[in-house]
């Protein structure tokens, strides 16, 4: 999957993962479609998740920032944190996300944070905010997904 860039984990994270044999800056990023829209996960934990893409080649005819985009950014962040509570013997699917667009964007680079709502035995939910680089909010976004056994999946 081309460039691979690495995601900040904490310690704790990273022994709790560290017999699956997984690994980890593969798993928690943003996969096939983010490397396309260059999306990076800065940092990573069930608490905190950031990550970043750029303006530029995630445009829409208009020439500002594509909601879709977006989007793929926050559900990327989300699933992520949602994955990170799962723990290594549970996967994360998602299964409801809204985004509000508050602003256009027509360059630079958009940030991502993702903090949790709920966070339950069979699904958590996340809050998204993305900013700008002044960071004023660019969008606003709320992800829920299913927590589901590996073995069922």
């Amino acid at each position: 999957m081309g460039e691979h860039r690495t995601t900040t984990f904490p310690p704790e994270v990273l022994d709790q993962w560290a017999d699956s044999g997984l690994d980890l800056n593969a798993l928690f990023s943003a996969g096939h479609l983010g490397e396309r829209m260059s999306i990076h996960v800065v940092e990573a934990s069930p608490d905190h998740v950031v990550g970043t893409m750029p303006v530029e080649g995630n445009t829409q005819p208009y020439g500002l920032l594509h909601g879709g985009a977006s989007a793929v950014l926050a559900e990327t962040l989300g699933s992520v944190g949602a994955m990170l509570h799962a723990g290594p013997q549970r996967l994360a699917v998602g299964v409801d996300l809204n985004c509000t667009h508050h602003r256009g964007v027509r360059s630079g680079l958009v940030t991502g944070t993702a903090t949790p709502v709920h966070r339950g035995r069979t699904s958590a939910t996340y809050d998204i905010v993305i900013t700008d680089e002044q960071g004023r909010r660019v969008c606003t976004a709320r992800l829920t997904c299913a927590i589901r056994d590996a073995k069922a999946a």
